[in-house]
């Protein structure tokens, strides 16, 4: 986001610098206003520009691509302009040097002037800031990559030649478990076992042929029904 933001401001400020260079001296006190697109491709003229003719086309142009490329954040966009200013900048320096014979740079104002320098800095700041941007789809796998690399690992299981615990839990000791498997889970608890004398809670009473033991009863183990007392013995009589 922040190199973004750095890079749209680079960006714009090469925009701003390649579109007010044609309003400034560029070769022997000509203003870049004064040159003629078509002079760029047939050759440097005397005949004076209009402005909307002249050499400021292609560099609105090319502000337009940077403010359009700032705005969907395409690196391509951006640097695609400054490719254009310093492109029509060189061609203009290539025609202007067949025109006079040679280029110069002179202290005088006899040679090239500060427009020029305004133009190439524009096309080079806006390289510059299409190198800073990062882009849509790139900042997105980065973030990805981010979220990739900040996920917690699934552990793995080890391997058979060596011992340790499953699943692994990070913490000093021993091995408490020797195969990589999971442990079997054990049988829930349901209370003691009758059948055991030494867990059973209650007296064994003889059987009665009316109650059943509490071997043969169904119901409750633990806490078997009441037995009813014996009959009294018959009267003497």
């Amino acid at each position: 986001m922040i190199r973004n933001i750095l890079g749209s401001l680079v960006a714009l400020a090469g925009a701003a610098s390649a579109v007010l260079s044609p309003f400034r001296d560029w070769y022997a006190g000509r203003a870049g206003q004064d040159y003629r697109v078509r002079d760029l491709f047939g050759g440097i003229t005397a005949t004076e520009s209009g402005v909307l003719v002249s050499i400021l086309l292609p560099f609105l142009f090319a502000a337009l691509l940077v403010i359009a490329g700032v705005v969907v954040r395409s690196r391509i966009v951006v640097a695609f302009a400054g490719v254009v200013v310093l492109g029509f900048t060189i061609l203009w320096m290539v025609r202007q040097g067949q025109a006079a014979g040679s280029l110069v740079v002179g202290g005088d104002g006899a040679g090239l002037q500060v427009g020029v320098a305004n133009a190439a800095a524009g096309g080079v700041l806006m390289l510059i800031g299409a190198l800073l941007m990062t882009g849509r789809g790139r900042g997105r796998d980065r973030g990805q990559g981010r979220r990739a690399r900040s996920a917690p690992e699934p552990y793995a299981a080890p391997a058979p030649d060596q011992v340790d615990t499953w699943p692994p839990t990070q913490e000093p000791g021993m091995s408490v478990q020797t195969t990589p498997w999971p442990e079997p889970e054990v049988d829930p608890y349901v209370g003691p076992d009758p059948q055991d004398g030494r867990t059973r809670s209650y007296p064994s009473y003889p059987s009665h042929p009316e109650v059943p033991s509490a071997e043969s009863d169904p119901r409750d183990p633990v806490h078997p029904p009441h037995r009813p007392p014996p009959p009294p013995p018959p009267r003497q009589g």
